[in-house]
């Protein structure tokens, strides 16, 4: 389900409110220049049944660069390629990053891409922005909420709906804002023996 989420809008309003609503968004995460917290998931289906739990850390930094690790799973993206590691199932995944940005709303935390936000629409509803793809063609996420604690502490939560109907909650905790961080924090050596999926020619 990580992987589904993160690899992979009822536009009713005036545009006036659509750019508003937009510019506030880009100018809290302009904020942050790097991010790092624990969080805890709860990943939830079309019902609200309970699917999944689990808990890990996450590390941002712009632009376009994330660490996400949680149980046995661990996603790394250096800005030009993202691999996903599997340690489970010795399986690492490798994608062009260029590519996951067109197809997940998710990497918009770390991007101020002009061409890149035009692809979305953002509307703030019950203090929190939702942000939906303008086509829902390949896309795997359908809807990322993205809600801050304020403009000092960073991020407070993340909802990520997927086109199958399933969401999930990330809520975060022991949150710092714009921490140094060592370089080596995204980058990823492949482990000797793991199977390879290189979907970067694709």
């Amino acid at each position: 389900m990580i992987k589904k989420s993160i690899l992979s809008l009822m536009f009713t309003m005036s545009f006036t409110t659509f750019a508003s609503d937009m510019e506030q968004l880009r100018n809290q995460l302009n904020l942050l220049n790097s991010f790092t917290a624990n969080f805890e998931q709860v990943v939830k289906d079309d019902q609200g049944e309970v699917l999944q739990q689990g808990q890990g850390e996450i590390a941002l930094q712009q632009p376009n660069k994330i660490s996400w690790q949680q149980d046995d799973t661990l996603l790394i993206s250096n800005g030009d390629k993202t691999y996903y590691f599997d340690s489970f199932a010795e399986q690492v995944s490798i994608f062009n990053s260029e590519k996951l940005i067109q197809s997940t709303p998710f990497i918009l935390l770390t991007s101020n891409d002009e061409n890149l936000w035009q692809q979305y629409t953002v509307k703030m509803e019950k203090g929190a922005y939702t942000v939906r793809p303008k086509s829902l063609e390949n896309a795997q996420v359908s809807a990322l909420i993205i809600r801050f604690e304020d403009k000092n502490k960073g991020l407070q939560g993340l909802e990520i709906k997927d086109v199958s109907g399933q969401t999930s909650y990330f809520n975060f905790s022991k949150a710092n804002v714009n921490p140094e961080l060592k370089a080596n924090i995204f980058k990823f050596e492949i482990p000797a023996g793991v199977e390879i999926d290189d979907q970067t020619g694709n």
